[in-house]
């Protein structure tokens, strides 16, 4: 039956035309020098992790980038584009599937995970299994359930593309190729800095207040979930088992990389940036809500070989949480929800260069 793999086609479009009405009132991001496409690091950001020297932000790269992201041209049948799975509303994660949506309608095996602050980050995917932003793409193009298709068929099509042709030159002065398209959807992506939240205005001292309650909720946060969600990424990028199963006969995680059995049930801590927006949670979308997640951490943990030590307590295992610590804590996560970013029309649905 296709009925539902019809009508979610239907409902992407749809959520597609909104996204550009809404956003189209959105103003750019600009940085100190008034050009919305240089890279700026937050004040309250580490340094970032991407080779910026290799491959320099230009706003025709960029541009390339942008009509790549939302084309399907890059999978075999043309139905599936990356903003199929990345949906700038929900800070580009997917709030349609708990599993990732192929060609065909095939499904895949973990939760897309939102693209953020992908220039700040050193492995990529739930179980790190690519060491570099530039090979990100290649991933989802090539997997059997997703885009299905192969990195130089996908170049046979950009070279008979004539848009496609001269964007390329425009951007880097010759014919479509593999690694100037992986190039483009890097600067596309690198651009996607999430950093102004209540939370940024607030800890970079911009006119931002958090109420008692929100305040309560960040030093709860500090105490008992920092360990892992560390910095102002609020991720410290590692690999943990969390509890969520007991044997992960269905997914090892991290093992599957890096084959040590030390690394089994382990998946990549994500950022909470912009939590609010991008359910369902965890590597296979388990969790709906947020209450949902802070219940499993107070009373749902699940014990492994491979469990976290942070999880483990003398009397049992999880983070105890009451009732009133979790309503704070979700207070605050709130508080990192960026709605310039989800309005950025940089980012959005370039109606006016769609490619065919």
């Amino acid at each position: 039956m296709r009925t539902g793999y019809t009508f979610m086609r239907a409902f992407f479009l749809l959520f597609v035309i909104v996204g550009v009405l809404c956003i189209a009132c959105a103003e750019e991001a600009v940085d100190s020098n008034g050009s919305p496409y240089t890279f700026r690091k937050p004040a309250n950001f580490p340094e970032a992790a991407y080779t910026f020297e290799n491959n320099p932000v230009t706003q025709k790269g960029f541009e390339l980038g942008r009509a790549l992201f939302y084309d399907p041209i890059l999978s075999a049948d043309s139905t599936i584009a990356c903003a199929n799975c990345h949906q700038q509303a929900a800070a580009f994660a997917d709030p349609v599937h708990t599993l990732s949506r192929g060609v065909m309608d095939r499904s895949g095996t973990r939760n897309a995970p939102a693209i953020q602050n992908m220039a700040f980050q050193r492995l990529f995917f739930w179980d790190g299994g690519v060491k570099h932003l530039d090979f990100v793409p290649i991933n989802a193009i090539t997997s059997d359930v997703e885009m299905a298709e192969k990195i130089a068929h996908v170049v046979e099509k950009l070279q008979r593309n004539p848009s496609y042709v001269t964007k390329f030159n425009e951007a880097y002065q010759e014919p479509p190729s593999s690694q100037k398209m992986l190039y483009a959807l890097s600067q596309f992506m690198n651009l996607m800095v999430s950093a102004n939240s209540r939370y940024d205005h607030y800890v970079r001292k911009e006119g931002e207040s958090l109420t008692t309650a929100e305040l309560n909720g960040l030093q709860l946060f500090t105490s008992k979930c920092s360990s892992c969600h560390a910095t102002d990424l609020f991720t410290d990028g590692s690999f943990r088992n969390n509890g969520l199963d007991a044997t992960f006969e269905k997914d090892n995680g991290r093992e599957r990389i890096t084959e040590l059995a030390e690394d089994k049930g382990k998946f990549k801590v994500p950022s909470l940036r912009n939590v609010e927006l991008t359910d369902p949670y965890m590597h296979d979308g388990r969790f709906k809500t947020l209450e949902q997640v802070l219940d499993h951490y107070a009373t749902g943990v699940v014990n492994s070989e491979t469990l976290d030590l942070i999880l483990k307590r003398d009397e049992g295992f999880g983070i105890p949480l009451t009732i009133e610590e979790k309503a704070n804590i979700i207070l605050f996560l709130k508080t990192l929800t960026d709605r310039e970013f989800i309005l950025d029309k940089r980012f959005s649905f370039p109606a006016n260069s769609f490619t065919k």
